[in-house]
């Protein structure tokens, strides 16, 4: 195979130049020149597209891009200088219609010029950074149209009076407006804001000061609200029917600074209509537009909150220190809870839910509930009222509700403890008495204070169920083994263990003979199935079911306490007994003996006994014998002892005592549980861990707990540091 000679291959030039017309580029822009003309004068249909556009893709290959765009600069803005004394001679409302017209047209031109020009627009026009021909044109627009000296303040004006008059009432041509506001947001955003939006928020504020002055003068709060409400809701609908949707958030700013902060507190505080009124008369629709309006503002929100939480605070401390409500401890809590019930209908119904108000009106209940030392024992009493007899016929689901919110005042109390301290005696007399409306209420009650407290709380509350339902068993097996005791009297007997129900001092009595051989017998009998028991009889605490016959033969059967029968037997071998013969007999102690005495004698329709002197009070020198006159309607008479519902003041004393007492293991135990854990701990810190661990039953006194610090010291549980005095170790 033979090499070939490489060969090089040249391109020669030309041998002659291409010589193009001199006067080519004058007469091809004069073709263009004549179509835009054309375009504008709306006779663009007899022009050829294709062959302008050939013309002009040629003069820029020929190198005369620029000769064409200055052309084109110059044609057009010799033609806006025609349109704009068009617009400028527009008369009135046809001004607006006139300008939106010339618009469209000068948008329908700039289209048909841009197609012809592509060519220069794709390329002669990025490398020499020159503007595109569709901006130019929106430029030249702007320019020597909407910034002309005659247009530019006539048609702000003309917009600004357009808006006015909207806003007066007059209705306007939206359609017209919308065009024309969408034509400043073409020519960009600058221009609708510097042009346009600018000066409408100006105008807008001034007109907003001046009516709602004029407003907060006239109207109560509720009109206002509803004045600012509709006013706000229409610029709203006016940003969507015809402005930028970004002044929205604007021209509402504008509304809520001048119609709401600016006179917020005038409103909030304002007097007969103001929230405190609204709170009152249950303003549901008023007080949530106030809400609604207020969360628009800085600290609104904050503002209604605090002068609801104050007028709650104030009106929640009246009620639970006014004299006049503390007479009855139930009405007084029904008082607390439909308060509640109010607040939180509030709150769910205007202020949708709102977490920052549910929580002060917690605050505020926590703070008022406990300015009253009684309110644990009155919540109780409540609890005691319903579960006797105030539930009885209501169903299931509406037991739970009030249970509910017994609960939740429960949650509100500092000082638990004696909560459970007067629950457990109400309890108590509730099972002894067999006056509870149902079983299954208290044990739901429990089971509620079980999951708020923990086991500890209820451990002994339910130790006395288990009393109860042992105490059947027992009384059956008493009788099964003493057939003997079918004739005579019945004895029942409900055998408490001691630590489980409220201690009470047990007061001798003497019992009838035929009952305390009966009582003998139990005793034998329970000991001997028992051992290392003892049992002490409460008399304080029983009753008795007595038939008893009056003159005329009327008989009865007399439901009453233990020391009433006592009383009651008496009279089987006596007709009239003294005060003192009385005493003397039962051994019932003074001040039980007198209400029992009273009840019986002084109560009309329950006065089995007539007494000498007549008086509601009961003297030592009183004499007694039976009522023959005594009749009543009903077979079973119950007689009730004459007892104050509530606490007396001694009792109340006794109770704290019991109460602060009971407390001081607890503080102690806290102490060594952090100690135990922290082995060393200051003064302040060890105060604070104790209150923190006991504020769900109690809130400890922080003098109470150095008390218990020292005991400890004493016991040898802690010791001081030798160098610091206020820090404590702990010893194992």
């Amino acid at each position: 195979m033979s090499n070939q000679k490489k060969r090089n291959f040249q391109i020669e030039a030309f041998k002659h130049r291409v010589v193009v017309d001199p006067k080519y580029a004058d007469k091809t822009w004069k073709v263009l020149e004549h179509a835009i003309h054309e375009i504008y004068n709306h006779n663009a249909s007899g022009l050829s597209f294709e062959e302008l556009y050939r013309n002009a893709y040629n003069m820029v290959l020929h190198k005369f891009g620029e000769k064409l765009y200055s052309g084109l600069v110059s044609t057009m803005t010799s033609h806006l200088k025609e349109i704009s004394k068009a617009i400028e001679a527009a008369q009135g409302e046809s001004f607006l219609e006139e300008l939106n017209r010339k618009w469209n047209d000068h948008n329908k031109a700039l289209q048909m010029i841009r197609d012809i020009l592509m060519y220069m627009d794709r390329t002669y026009i990025p490398s020499n950074h020159k503007t595109p021909v569709h901006e130019l044109g929106l430029n030249l627009w702007r320019d020597n149209i909407v910034r002309s000296s005659k247009i530019q303040t006539r048609l702000l004006n003309t917009l600004l009076d357009l808006v006015h008059r909207e806003r007066t009432g007059e209705v306007i041509d939206r359609g017209l407006m919308r065009n024309i506001i969408k034509m400043l947001m073409d020519l960009g955003s600058a221009v609708y804001q510097e042009d346009f939006e600018k000066h409408f928020l100006e105008v807008s504020a001034e007109f907003y000061k001046v009516e709602s002055q004029k407003f907060i003068e006239c109207c109560d709060c509720g009109e206002y609200l509803k004045k600012a409400e509709k006013r706000l809701n229409e610029e709203i609908e006016r940003v969507t029917h015809y402005l930028d949707a970004k002044s929205e958030i604007k021209i509402t700013n504008v509304v809520e600074k001048e119609m709401i902060a600016n006179h917020m507190l005038r409103l909030v505080h304002m007097d007969n209509s103001g929230l405190v009124n609204m709170l009152l008369d249950d303003k549901y629709d008023d007080l949530g537009r106030m809400y609604n309006l207020c969360r628009r503002v800085p600290n609104g929100l904050l503002t209604i909150r605090e002068v609801m939480t104050s007028h709650l605070r104030e009106t929640g401390k009246q009620l639970v220190t006014d004299p006049e409500r503390l007479k009855d401890p139930v009405e007084f809590v029904q008082r607390l809870l439909d308060e509640k019930d109010k607040y939180d209908s509030i709150i769910n119904k205007a202020f949708i839910n709102d977490k920052t108000f549910q929580n002060a009106l917690t605050n505020s209940f926590e703070y008022f509930i406990n300015l009253n030392a009684r309110s644990p024992e009155f919540i109780s009493l409540f609890v005691d009222d319903k579960l006797r007899k105030g539930l009885k016929g209501v169903s299931e689901e509406d037991v739970e509700i009030i249970l509910d919110k017994v609960m939740m005042l429960f949650r509100y109390l500092q000082e638990k403890d004696v909560f459970e301290k007067y629950y457990k005696q109400h309890l108590a007399k509730r099972l002894l008495s067999g006056k509870t409306v149902s079983d299954d209420a208290e044990r739901s009650l429990i089971v509620k204070l079980k999951t708020e407290c923990g086991y500890q709380f209820t451990s002994k509350l339910e130790g006395m169920f288990t009393d109860m339902k042992t105490s059947q068993d027992t009384m059956q097996g008493f009788y099964a083994s003493h057939p003997e005791l079918g004739e005579g009297p019945t004895l029942v007997v409900q055998v408490l263990t001691t630590g489980s129900w409220p201690t009470q001092p047990s007061a001798t009595c003497n019992l009838p003979s035929e009952m305390s051989a009966l009582c003998e017998k139990f005793r034998s009998y329970y000991l001997g199935t028992h051992t290392g028991r003892r049992l002490s009889w409460q008399t304080n605490m029983g009753n008795a079911d007595m038939k008893a016959s009056f003159g005329k033969g009327q008989k009865h059967e007399l439901n009453v306490s233990t020391y009433q029968m006592c009383v009651l037997m008496l009279f089987n071998n006596a007709e009239r007994l003294s005060y003192k013969e009385i005493e003397q007999a039962t051994e019932i102690p003074a001040p039980e003996l007198k209400r029992c005495l009273q009840s019986m004698a002084c109560v009309k329709g329950k006065n089995v006994l007539r007494k000498e002197p007549m008086s509601k009070e009961i003297g030592e020198e009183d004499a007694f014998f039976v009522n023959d006159k005594f009749s009543s309607k009903f077979y079973k008479v119950k007689i009730g002892t004459v007892v104050a519902q509530k606490e007396s003041e001694p009792e109340k004393q006794e109770t704290r005592q019991r109460v602060e007492e009971d407390r001081k293991p607890q503080i102690e135990a806290a102490i060594v549980r952090i100690m135990k854990s922290r082995r060393v701990l200051d003064h302040n810190n060890l105060i604070s861990e104790v209150t923190k661990q006991l504020q769900q039953r109690f809130l400890p006194n922080p003098t109470e707990i150095k008390k218990r610090i020292e005991s400890l010291i004493e016991r040898d549980f802690l010791e001081r540091d030798n160098v610091d005095r206020k820090l404590y170790r702990y010893l194992a």
